[in-house]
């Protein structure tokens, strides 16, 4: 399989190039790992009439209708899988990705281009099959419902009395706020005919089954186990229950200040909605399967290190917090390495998963693009020309980074000197969320197309003996 960085070779072409080669290596093999084609073909497989996913099995004889329904930012490779398997026995498909790679191939699955972070046209369009599908349902039809994160912004279908303008503007609104994805959903989920959990409770109305394979970007999901077992703690996203309550958005609202910013039918509807609006919290009749869990980037990560005889540390899985803050923490980690040997003596490789924000204020502020991940390694380039040889990538796992076709950024002690004399202002570039336009000129943005998986954050950093 071809490396799953794309422009690997221009990455290691300058910087601290031998800590790159360490970081890169690991980090592209963590990728392979985790990619769902894989990981769905691994569990998933047609014999005959009897389709078998994991330690079940189901009589496609006896089913009039089966259904896939995918959305997610890993949804392209999810989709395939499950496409490919049951060929002619699918009666039709609908999947809605974040990007349309060339290598996509689908027999019988619609595919639509949602939007994300912000939903588009396109993925309401695709919702609005979506529900046709789901309301001609009957018992003895069966819905194979593939869900990976992302899934908010492009299965989006507000209620009615809610535009998808109005949707697009909380949405927009909220991920500049400071709130965590926890508390956005919280919102998102209670404006919604599909998320939430209110896909999975509209098929169960119609009495049809449902099987779900799920990517969790959740803060807090354990380590996948064998994933082949139904997965009996499945939360979130259009297929299972909904963790969140009508109070708790309620709450962001008023702890994030933001009822004077977000749509005025909004705000409204959610401070008069009774138990009616309230999302489902139970499903115990589908069954789940667990794919993939931010932790395992985290053990993957260190199994390849320690494989490759490089000392390895899990800082955290559950790793939040302003962008340019976790990178300028991480720089201080590599210096305290290289002087006193904690928490690991170097060389070792740090890692950490989890999703870390960027708070915008003022969109006047904006000068450019970029993401959490890429302000994250430019933080670390302006704190780590002290900590000699240490070199940090972060990556968003499904490859896109906040508003840009970058995965995010790769920096080494040597990138803050590079940009001197690329006569490129980091400082400025971190004011003007312009991370992106600043790594490209120092050519340390880091490309992977689709990854097939989407687990947040992603951070790998190397330090070598002082």
């Amino acid at each position: 399989m071809s490396d799953k960085i794309r422009n690997r070779e221009r990455l290691l072409s300058h910087g601290d190039a031998g800590s790159r080669r360490v970081v890169l290596d690991i980090a592209g093999e963590v990728l392979r790992r985790l990619d769902s084609y894989k990981r769905i073909r691994s569990i998933m497989r047609l014999d005959g009439d009897i389709l078998h996913v994991g330690v079940r099995s189901w009589d496609l004889s006896k089913k009039r209708r089966v259904y896939l329904i995918g959305a997610g930012k890993a949804c392209n490779h999810m989709a395939m899988a499950a496409d490919e398997i049951l060929g002619d026995r699918l009666t039709r498909g609908i999947a809605i990705v974040k990007l349309s790679e060339p290598t996509d191939v689908f027999r019988r699955t619609d595919v639509y281009v949602g939007g994300h972070p912000l939903p588009n046209e396109e993925g309401y369009r695709a919702c609005l099959e979506i529900l046709k599908i789901v309301d001609s349902a009957g018992p003895d039809d069966l819905f194979i419902v593939l869900i990976s994160g992302g899934s908010s912004a492009l299965m989006s279908c507000p209620i009615e009395g809610i535009s998808l303008a109005d949707e697009i503007a909380v949405t927009d609104v909220m991920l500049k706020s400071g709130a965590d994805i926890f508390e956005i959903n919280a919102i998102r989920r209670h404006i919604s005919r599909l998320n939430g959990g209110m896909l999975a409770k509209r098929i169960g109305e119609r009495g049809a089954e449902l099987i779900g394979l799920g990517i969790s970007d959740g803060i807090g999901s354990p380590a996948t186990g064998d994933i082949g077992i139904p997965y009996a703690r499945y939360l979130g996203t259009p297929m299972g229950p909904d963790q969140t309550t009508l109070d708790e958005a309620r709450r962001v609202i008023r702890d994030y200040g933001v009822a004077d910013r977000l749509p005025k039918n909004v705000v409204d509807y959610l401070q008069r909605a009774g138990p009616e609006g309230e999302t489902p919290k139970a499903f115990p009749n589908n069954t789940y399967f667990l794919v993939n869990a931010i932790p395992d980037s985290c053990r993957y990560a260190e199994e390849i290190a320690r494989g490759r005889g490089v000392p390895a540390l899990v800082l955290s899985s559950f790793l939040e917090g302003e962008s340019r803050e976790i990178g300028k923490i991480f720089a201080s980690i590599a210096r305290e390495i290289q002087a006193y040997g904690n928490p690991l003596p170097a060389p070792c490789v740090v890692i950490a998963a989890g999703e870390a924000i960027t708070t915008i204020a003022d969109n006047a502020a904006i000068k450019g693009h970029g993401g959490p991940s890429q302000e994250e390694t430019l933080s670390f380039a302006i704190a780590a020309e002290k900590a000699r040889g240490a070199c940090l990538l972060s990556i968003d796992t499904e490859g896109t980074d906040g508003t840009t076709l970058a995965a995010g950024g790769i920096t080494d002690s040597q990138s803050r000197r590079a940009a001197r004399e690329a006569g490129v202002d980091l400082y400025g570039a971190l004011r003007g969320h312009a991370s992106f336009e600043a790594l490209e000129r120092i050519g340390d943005a880091v490309f992977t197309g689709n990854t097939g998986t989407n687990l947040c954050d992603f951070n790998l950093m190397y330090v070598p003996g002082a």
